[in-house]
């Protein structure tokens, strides 16, 4: 066996070479590291919840207060922001229509600048005449609209008498 020694350590360099049975404890020497380290870092954490005294429920609970009033926070600007959005936009539509409106108008408004236009106007809207003409209204059949439920033979006699009698009439007949 001395010999067997002696041979690896020459091969070696005089070191002893390991053997397979110690190379179970370097992995498991290097296991307790990696979990001392993890060790480290959960008492590190759990420190602050040692000094406060919670459990992993507690800061659970506490975790999820906190998010809920983050939300509650963020909520409010939200809705008011989402709102004034909404009311932009309808007010832009609104300024549109206006702007449209408004073009029309000085359109409407640069016709009437023209005598001969309000001229026309006033003779088919306020029927007026020229000194000098003779003004003619032609009323057609059709222009006289007939009750849409009677036919124009039986159709009721005017109302005769002051309204408050007729209102009454209405209320007790």
């Amino acid at each position: 066996m001395a010999e067997r020694g002696g041979r690896s350590r020459e091969r070696t360099g005089g070191r002893a070479r390991k053997s397979y049975a110690r190379r179970p404890e370097r992995v498991h020497r290097e296991g307790r590291r990696a979990r001392l380290r993890r060790g480290w870092s959960a008492k590190r954490a759990s420190g602050a919840a040692r000094v406060l005294g919670l459990s992993n429920t507690r800061r659970a609970a506490v975790v999820a207060i906190v998010v809920c009033a983050l939300a509650f926070t963020i909520a409010v600007p939200l809705r008011t922001y989402l709102t004034q959005r909404s009311e932009v936009s309808e007010q832009q539509q609104q300024r549109e229509k206006l702007r449209e409106e408004v073009a029309q108008l000085e359109a409407r408004k640069a016709e009437l600048a023209d005598p001969a236009q309000v001229q026309a106007e006033a003779r088919r809207r306020l029927r007026y005449v020229m000194p000098g003409e003779t003004p003619y209204m032609v009323q057609l059949p059709e222009d006289k609209q007939a009750a849409p439920n009677q036919p124009p033979d039986e159709q009721a006699p005017p109302p005769t008498g002051p309204w408050y009698e007729r209102l009454w009439d209405q209320a007790t007949g």
